[in-house]
């Protein structure tokens, strides 16, 4: 009841309420920017399919043109890229990734799991997801899948982990 009624008055009064991790120590370079009350993203990610590797969100502009382009040419052009990366923890408890965003607004957010630590994205092995956690099939992923609405705090979102499960395309493990 206190702890609602502290989070009423920090929204009153317009302070940044921090989201609880549900757990998981904050990972990634910008985890002080999810614990200091952003702006950015909070990322809880499940359905790992092992815990090998590295994993990794990235942040773009939420527009087509700009959706999983290359990163040196959106840095070149001045527009919105930002990668966190970090290794895979070994044990087994919750996972959430935080990484900062330059303002407020709508971003396209992917999160990757890439098992052999390559950093390239294996098709064959390697995990990703969007914040909207439809089944992404066999096709790219439409960007509605990846949009997130950043207010001026931190916004959180839930990410299963989808692999290649066959003919049928990327879904999450079972």
């Amino acid at each position: 009841m206190i702890r609602v009624m502290k989070m009423m008055v920090a929204a009153t009064i317009g302070l940044a309420v921090v989201p609880q991790a549900a757990g998981a120590q904050v990972l990634g370079s910008d985890a002080a920017a999810c614990t200091g009350g952003g702006p950015a993203i909070l990322a809880r990610i499940e359905g790992l399919k092992d815990r090998k590797g590295n994993l990794k969100l990235e942040l773009y502009p939420a527009n087509e043109e700009d959706f999983l382009a290359d990163d040196g040419v959106l840095e070149r052009a001045g527009k919105t890229f930002r990668r966190v990366q970090v290794p895979t923890p070994a044990s087994g408890g919750p996972i959430a990734l935080c990484i900062r965003v330059p303002r407020p607004g709508r971003y396209a957010l992917l999160f990757t799991h890439d098992r052999d630590g390559k950093n390239k994205f294996n098709f064959w092995s390697d995990g990703a997801g969007f914040p909207a956690n439809t089944k992404l099939g066999r096709r790219k992923p439409p960007l509605a899948s990846a949009l997130i609405d950043v207010p001026n705090g931190v916004a959180t979102t839930t990410i299963r982990a989808q692999y290649l499960r066959g003919l049928g395309g990327f879904g999450p493990v079972e």
